[in-house]
């Protein structure tokens, strides 16, 4: 699995990765983590509000900090 944190480094950019952090250690599993700061980068994602979290490649959560609780449910999913 591929967790890819979109934003430019913001402090919400980083309390979105350290939640899916602990989404994924609470549930066991295995994943790589990239964090995409390149503007163009996030725009062909077809995201336009930071931070975003993207799953394998899809976008599941834009404009906001998603907590590890519905972290912890996309990646169940």
């Amino acid at each position: 699995m591929k967790i890819q944190i979109l934003g430019t480094g913001c402090p919400k950019c980083k309390k979105t990765e350290a939640n899916a952090r602990e989404a994924v250690k609470n549930l066991g599993i295995d994943a790589d983590f990239e964090k995409v700061k390149d503007i163009n980068k996030i725009i062909d994602f077809g995201v336009t509000v930071t931070p975003a979290l993207a799953v394998d490649g899809e976008v599941k959560f834009s404009g906001k900090i998603p907590s590890v609780e519905e972290i912890e449910e996309v990646l169940k999913g």
